[in-house]
């Protein structure tokens, strides 16, 4: 099943999704209908500058979310939180599928409408995930920074074009679950969802702000198709440390720009980026595949097991040994 539509202001996901399916809404709710699958999708309004849609099913064939971009630039953001244990993959330009994450992992993509994505949900796939749709003047009365920096000046300014992606840490993923998981049929629970999707916003923004202080540098759809490209390729072989000039040339940018835009869009530099999902790699071998660690660093592409446990120290604070008997 493919759900196209055009991201313009007045936008409405479940009327649209409603009418391609072919199902009623009430009270801003859809129930997936059984021969389709089972779950809903809720539609939570505070204000008409601030919209949130909840998605909560399975589906018993592929469901394709095609984004085309608007024909005109808009102020609306859009924070796309997912929390689920499948497969999904987001592509841009109709290009090859690039995974949006990591084993499966939970994920943050903030970005403005001007973006053509395509994301895939595999058919059984446990669909959980939450859209905020939200202006940058909204947005801006929300956060009220006085001193914000650069990627936050950026995702505040009306006509910046930008793509971020953030992990969501387990603090994150438990409020995602509250959010998804709330009752709508108590009258106070709007409040409630409010102040918890706030929150969320509250904790992105909060690793936002963190990010360094940079000159910011607009982006095309085409820049994030070869930036996803790229983040597939680092993760698609953690035991081979990436070579920048091989990724400037698939790109085909200069390795400044490369160089800029990754750091840009992911937070931090391709080798320390590398370094890092190596690192949690090494953390789901060692606790749910239960690896031993001399497995581990050699299938990472350690020769020095030393080296490999001082890395692992160094970002979680423990050696994989010990990590090892406590997961």
């Amino acid at each position: 099943m493919i759900f196209e539509f055009t991201a313009v202001p007045g936008f409405d996901f479940i009327i649209q999704f409603s009418e391609l399916i072919n199902v009623s809404i009430r009270d801003n709710f859809l129930e997936i209908p059984k021969e389709m699958g089972e779950g809903y999708v809720r539609k939570v309004s505070f204000g008409d500058d601030f919209r949130l849609t909840i998605h909560r099913y399975i589906l018993k064939e592929d469901l394709i979310v095609k984004r085309n971009p608007a024909a005109q630039a808009n102020d609306i953001r859009t924070i796309f939180f997912y929390n689920g244990n499948d497969d999904r993959e987001v592509t841009y330009n109709n290009e090859a599928n690039i995974p949006f994450s990591q084993k499966k992992d939970a994920s943050i993509l903030l970005s403005t409408n001007d973006l053509r994505t395509e994301i895939r949900f595999p058919a059984g796939s446990n669909i959980q995930y939450v859209v905020v749709g939200i202006t940058a003047n909204r947005l801006r009365s929300v956060l009220s920074v006085e001193k914000p920096n650069g990627t936050i000046t950026t995702i505040m300014d009306a006509n910046a074009s930008f793509l971020f992606f953030e992990n969501l840490d387990p603090e994150m993923q438990l409020l995602l679950k509250n959010i998804v998981s709330v009752d709508m049929n108590n009258a106070l629970n709007n409040f409630y969802v409010q102040i918890k999707v706030q929150e969320l916003m509250y904790l992105l923004f909060s690793k936002l702000s963190l990010r360094e202080n940079t000159t910011f540098k607009s982006i095309n759809s085409n820049d994030a198709e070869k930036l996803l490209a790229i983040r597939n390729k680092i993760l698609s072989d953690l035991s081979t440390p990436p070579i920048l000039s091989e990724l400037a040339s698939i790109t085909a940018m200069s390795e400044t720009k490369l160089k800029q835009l990754f750091k840009q869009t992911f937070g931090d530099t391709i080798y320390n980026y590398y370094q890092k999902a190596r690192m949690e790699e090494a953390a789901f071998l060692l606790k749910q595949a239960k690896h031993s660690v001399s497995e581990v660093g050699y299938e990472l592409g350690f020769s020095n097991l030393s080296h490999f446990s001082r890395l692992f120290e160094k970002q979680y604070g423990i050696t994989p040994k010990k990590f090892s008997y406590t997961a």
